[in-house]
């Protein structure tokens, strides 16, 4: 959802080129004539990607600017290795687009997952042995060569200068931003990084999470996929999960998180609720919903 070049950008990031129904329609009548007949519907544009529905069970995704092509390429790249693993569904990439038609930049065709965001409909609390498991399957050694990622993963001390300058602003702006919320930051910045890195999402805040009728369907958008703290992922716990007794289920169940990743966990869902109200308190109510969400929970826990 961010990268380096942006962590001081105020609100969603602009797109670099016009992305519609018209060019996913001649790129797959070049690229993949077989599909061009299916029906092309736009469903949603991410602050990377812009994504649409095609036909009913596949969907196209598209960068939308220059610094998310990477990210695609490594969804392209790593996300076929790891699928057969996960225990919940995620869009392996079931075709790959190449550039054309003053299109830049690979493109996807994955599976659809059926299911709304998370942040639309938050799932069940019998959900929370599930999500445990999908990240105790997810969090596996990554080999030497997996994706670096400058943004995701690293010491929360890489981000401290970015986070407490929209903390700043946000004092200006809401009661958020309490003296709970600044101890738990302080706190995760000296808590040490006591796991060997593993595979991480990367990116599990609300919106990249599928529900319907309770249950979560799939966990998409792979495009920070890197190796690192899995305190990153843990962060999701309190970004997805609005009572208490099913957050300490989810902790409980993945087993074995010391306090110091705990206390990482709760770092970096400062961090993801800080970045979230900030840019949405600019232009996308959305993210603001959910950045106050996640800045409500946290004195619960800490």
């Amino acid at each position: 959802m961010e990268s380096e070049a942006h962590l001081h950008s105020m609100g969603t990031p602009v797109s670099e080129i016009e992305i519609d129904t018209n060019l996913v329609y001649s790129l797959l009548s070049d690229q993949h004539p077989d599909l061009a007949h299916l029906t092309i519907r736009l469903v949603d544009t991410g602050w990377d990607n812009v994504m649409f529905r095609l036909g009913d069970r596949l969907s196209v995704r598209l960068p939308r600017r220059t610094i998310a092509a990477k990210l695609i390429e490594n969804e392209q790249s790593w996300l076929p290795l790891l699928a057969n693993q996960l225990t919940l569904p995620v869009p392996n990439p079931y075709r790959i687009g190449k550039p054309a038609n003053d299109y830049p930049w690979q493109w996807s065709i994955v599976p659809w997952i059926s299911g709304v965001a998370a942040d639309q409909a938050e799932p069940h609390a019998n959900q929370a042995k599930i999500f445990a498991s999908f990240l105790r399957s997810l969090h596996i050694p990554a080999p030497a060569n997996a994706p670096l990622n400058t943004v995701r993963g690293v010491p929360l001390r890489q981000r401290q200068a970015a986070v407490e300058e929209r903390m700043q602003r946000l004092q200006r702006k809401t009661n958020l931003i309490t003296q709970k919320v600044i101890d738990t930051w302080n706190t995760a910045l000296n808590a040490p990084i006591d796991v060997e890195p593993k595979w991480l999402h990367g990116d599990l805040h609300p919106r990249n999470i599928l529900v319907e009728n309770g249950v979560i369907t799939g966990i998409i958008d792979w495009g920070d996929i890197t190796s690192g703290d899995i305190a990153t992922d843990l962060a999701s716990i309190w970004m997805l999960f609005s009572e208490r007794n099913t957050r300490e289920q989810v902790l409980a169940e993945y087993a074995n998180i010391s306090e110091a990743t705990r206390q990482r966990a709760l770092g970096w869902a400062i961090l993801f609720g800080v970045m979230l109200l900030d840019t949405g308190l600019i232009d996308h109510p959305r993210h603001a919903v959910m950045g106050k969400k996640i800045l409500h929970r946290i004195p619960e826990d800490a």
